[in-house]
């Protein structure tokens, strides 16, 4: 069984978290790391935004600072995440690799099926639904709000027939970086507090049709799902819906320093998270 990287990295800021991303692409790219799985969380709590986004149309940038929350651009499209009561990860992994199809849509399932088997490690019967024809993609689509990343057009991870993860793909260097967010539990209030409407009327319509179609791991367990239970979950359902050996190692010292200079040069920066 092919061995790949497994990393659990402490809580970072947000702009350090991005640059470990693309870090780890980075030395994927140049043969110095195996193909990598990376779980993350954030300090302080944050609001990412997808790198096609209009922050300060979208985003209401003074009740981020009045929440006290981190804010970034990531190098993924999509819409804005807040990353709080969760749990993100990442999977860094070369577009020629032998399991990863040439087509995007191909490979955005075959890594999702370690998102799949990690909600079945928590009991949870999720199930992966193809979004081929327009009525199941309106069913299961984002509201038409910044929130949350953009549904899939292709395949979407539901339980009890609401989206559990939301997932999103870049590629760059000849390697695939698919990262996503894993709810544990959500503040919707806050979210969507965050968020520019036209008018109170639009926003609380927003708000309700992200409940209708959205839905975090608590809200449909039978128990309470630890952070620590749902890193256990999600490192053997990855290990299994890949069909691959996940072996702990850290970042190498090449890739924090790569690291530290991209978040200091790039994620930490106006011009980058203001760029639209």
């Amino acid at each position: 069984m092919e061995k790949w990287r497994y990393l659990l990295t402490e809580p970072m800021s947000p702009e350090m978290n991005m640059a470990v991303d693309e870090a780890i692409l980075t030395a994927h790219s140049e043969g110095k790391v195996p193909p990598t799985v990376r779980f993350y969380t954030w300090d302080p709590a944050t609001l990412s935004i997808g790198y096609f986004q209009k922050a300060e149309k979208e985003i209401d940038l003074s009740a981020v600072k009045e929440h006290k929350l981190g804010f970034v651009r990531r190098p993924t499209g999509g819409r804005a995440v807040l990353h709080d009561k969760e749990l993100t990860y990442s999977v860094i992994v070369s577009e020629t690799h032998e399991r990863m199809p040439t087509s995007v849509t191909e490979a955005y399932k075959v890594i999702s099926m370690g998102l799949l088997h990690g909600f079945r490690e928590l009991d949870l019967k999720a199930e992966m639904v193809s979004l081929a024809s327009e009525e199941e993609k309106e069913k299961y689509s984002s509201p038409g709000s910044s929130a949350c990343f953009d549904s899939p057009s292709w395949y979407e991870l539901v339980v009890e027939g609401k989206k559990v993860a939301g997932s999103a793909q870049t590629r760059q260097k000849g390697v695939i970086l698919q990262h996503g967010s894993i709810l544990l539990d959500m503040d919707v209030e806050q979210l969507f507090s965050l968020l520019k409407f036209p008018s109170e009327r639009v926003k609380q319509r927003m708000i309700d049709s992200f409940r209708q179609k959205a839905v975090t791991i608590n809200e449909v367990s039978n128990r309470t799902v630890s952070l620590s239970e749902a890193i256990d979950a999600f490192r053997k359902g990855f290990a299994t819906g890949l069909g691959i050996d996940l072996v702990a190692q850290p970042l190498t010292a090449e890739e924090l320093a790569t690291a530290e200079e991209l978040a200091r040069s790039r994620y930490a920066t106006d011009e980058w998270n203001f760029r639209r």
